[in-house]
């Protein structure tokens, strides 16, 4: 049954304090399908809400917001090596991942403390630290917004990329997520390489990791750089890493020589936009009731009380900026409504 002007403040991580023009959730399949008969559905706009940790409202929903809390984490098969388990697209992700390593099931735990929920994961593609939810998803089960018809995604047919999805593009706004197939291991070799993963387990003195030492670093080095957004309204990362060629590189060095890059391929570098927007002078930007996070430039945040149209122009001077600056043009990983 749908509700009407529904607060979202705390729907949205950064609590802003806008309302939807009708609101419902659901738990089950059965709950959504009874929902989607709703005539409302197939004439009003309509958003779905995970975690609400990768959105940033900048007005009240004109339309139907639909809140997924469907949960379960069931194994499928299992062997001596490797696990399928099914997880609920309602499920909080950083929770799914703590339940993986403490049950000894590697292959997510360099993407613990994400917010958000699992089935967002494989909208976004997440990723951290040289692991892309993609490399152990195997399909994505999703109900059909008009036709209520379940269908699974295999992992080719979801073509994933650099944070993103058939479900970003072509399919957009058709499919709602209700489930997520992970393949996990049970004695897989741990990515420690990335980042600053193998600096922090040194610093806890750990030489030969195990898969709860690896999520246990993750964490550390994330709550060390990154607000929480119980305490400072943030949706984390706001911009993707951008993407140049070897030559862009080059030619950035003879100004930028500390420039930080990470091969792709044999023509192609990622650049960390946090190093771009720090060295653009915006980190610890304050403008009273939001700004740029003084220990993580990705990070733009509320202190309280903000317009999401506040942050919204933010984002915009700060990519002018970079464009200006390097000629690198960045684009947004946070959904701007």
């Amino acid at each position: 049954m749908l509700v009407a002007s529904y607060p979202l403040l705390d729907l949205n991580t950064f609590h802003m304090d806008v309302k939807a023009q009708w609101f419902a959730s659901f738990s089950s399949k059965t709950e959504l399908r009874a929902l989607l008969t709703d005539r409302r559905i197939s004439e009003e706009p309509l958003l779905i809400l995970g975690g609400g940790s990768n959105i940033l409202f900048t007005e009240d929903f004109e339309g139907v917001v639909l809140k997924n809390n469907i949960k379960g984490i069931h194994i499928v098969e299992e062997s001596n090596d490797s696990i399928l388990v099914d997880v609920g697209a309602g499920e909080n992700w950083h929770q799914f991942v703590l339940h993986a390593v403490d049950n000894g099931w590697a292959g997510i735990e360099n993407l613990s403390l994400i917010p958000g929920s699992v089935g967002a994961s494989p909208i976004q593609n997440i990723g951290a630290y040289g692991v892309e939810v993609k490399d152990v998803i195997t399909s994505v089960e999703a109900v059909n917004v008009h036709t209520k018809e379940s269908r699974q995604f295999s992992n080719a047919e979801c073509l994933f990329g650099y944070r993103d999805s058939i479900f970003k593009r072509e399919e957009k706004g058709k499919w709602i997520i209700t489930k997520v197939r992970f393949a996990l291991k049970k004695n897989a070799a741990l990515n420690t390489t990335y980042g600053a993963i193998k600096d922090t387990l040194d610093k806890m003195g750990i030489s030969v990791p195990s898969i709860k030492d690896v999520s246990q670093a993750v964490i550390a080095i994330r709550q060390s750089k990154l607000p929480d957004p119980a305490q400072i309204g943030n949706a984390g990362s706001f911009f993707k890493n951008p993407e140049i060629s070897i030559n862009q590189l080059h030619s950035l060095k003879e100004n930028y020589p500390a420039i930080v890059s990470y091969p792709i391929d044999a023509t192609k570098v990622k650049v960390p936009a946090g190093w771009l927007i720090e060295t653009a002078g915006w980190k610890g930007k304050n403008f009273g009731s939001y700004g740029v996070h003084k220990d993580q430039a990705l990070v733009l945040v509320n202190y309280g009380n903000a317009d999401g149209n506040d942050i919204k122009q933010l984002a915009q001077s700060i990519k002018h900026s970079i464009w200006e600056t390097f000629g690198i043009q960045l684009e947004t990983e946070v959904n701007i409504i």
